[in-house]
């Protein structure tokens, strides 16, 4: 979208505009945020106040000013410098959005960059339907966020969960033992499928796609026969058939969901038992989320700063930027209604390899 010229639009463009970052952080948040503020002050003179830990920010007032020196150098830093919540609007008599107005007039506020992932996006909706005026930016590792492509972060976790086969086969193959390597990826397999293929992964298990114990031990046992040492990737949201939901024993998240983590840990010894291969689980969890965006993260991530305000300028409230194919375009929240999964033919083009 090129920058915004028409006089009238340009006088009536909000001026002051908040951004908060909510949900489970990842690499390229802080890169939005450079792109955003650098763009929104240097091309429209705009001023921008990051809201605190997430939502709780935006709802109490809480905020920093963000200019050009406090964004300086923020494309290659991990995390969110405004810090994120799973505290989420209407939970609270303070989270109505009467009450979210009032406080936005307050700090004198026009319109509010959310960054998140589906959750986020969601209230988002409800918040724009409400008189908000919000636009959005896609966030999540696990990359299944419907209405764009690719999220900022997920190439960050891909590259850290095939270094993580990487290593472990070095080690598996010392020892002659199966390693099972347990990524993220609640409902969609995203990351173990691309880690995977690009370690080369001899079995991999997605949430989309059950299998049996039998099928996983007979991958092991062609490998272990052909005098490989067995690698297999398992997405924390994966189900054996006679499972009745994803593993779990860690209690509830904020939203009130299941903390899921361990299928790796339960995995591995039943292989062991079923196969006589030794087998060993590592659980990649938050390292996943942590450390410096990828190159094609910050560009990602700085490119969706940079076109969401233009969003902001022609106050398209309601949408949100995403990547389709190499282009930056926006979509309205409203078509945001499914999770993103690996399809079947993805999976299966893979599946024909494994063992």
């Amino acid at each position: 979208m090129e920058t915004l010229t028409d006089p009238t639009a340009l006088e009536q463009m909000p001026r002051r505009i908040g951004i908060l970052t909510s949900g489970g952080d990842c690499p390229g948040l802080n890169a939005v945020i450079r792109g955003a503020v650098l763009k929104g002050t240097e091309v429209y003179g705009q001023e921008f106040v990051g809201f605190l830990d997430g939502w709780r920010g935006m709802i109490e007032g809480d905020c920093i000013t963000l200019d050009r020196a406090r964004v300086r150098g923020l494309a290659k830093e991990g995390g969110t410098i405004l810090g994120t919540s799973r505290i989420g609007p209407y939970r609270t008599e303070a989270g109505q959005p009467e009450n979210i107005l009032r406080t936005l007039a307050e700090q004198g506020v026009d319109a509010v960059i959310a960054i998140g992932g589906d959750g986020t996006m969601r209230a988002a909706s409800l918040l724009r339907n409400d008189g908000i005026p919000i636009v959005g930016v896609p966030k999540t590792i696990d990359n299944d966020l419907d209405g764009t492509d690719y999220s900022f972060g997920f190439d960050t976790a891909v590259s850290i969960a095939t270094e993580a086969i990487d290593r472990l086969r070095t080690t598996g193959n010392a020892h002659k033992r199966c390693m099972v390597l347990e990524v993220m990826g609640r409902h969609a397999g995203w990351i173990a499928l691309h880690a995977g293929t690009a370690g080369g992964a001899h079995a991999i298990l997605i949430p989309e796609q059950t299998e049996s114990l039998d099928q996983v031990c007979e991958w092991v046992i062609s490998v272990r026969d052909r005098g490989r040492s067995p690698m297999v990737v398992v997405a924390e949201g994966f189900t054996l058939p006679d499972m009745d939901g994803a593993f779990s024993d860690k209690g509830l998240d904020g939203f009130g969901r299941a903390r899921l983590g361990g299928i790796g840990e339960m995995l591995a010894p039943l292989i062991e038992e079923h196969t006589g291969i030794e087998s060993r689980a590592t659980v990649l969890g938050h390292i996943q989320r942590g450390g410096v965006p990828t190159a094609f993260d910050r560009v990602l991530a700085t490119r969706l700063g940079l076109e969401v305000v233009e969003l902001v300028a022609r106050r398209q409230w309601g949408r949100m930027v995403a990547l389709r194919g190499t282009d930056i375009i926006s979509v309205p929240f409203d078509e945001l209604a499914e999770t993103k999964q690996v399809p079947v033919g993805r999976y299966h083009e893979l599946r024909a390899i494994f063992g």
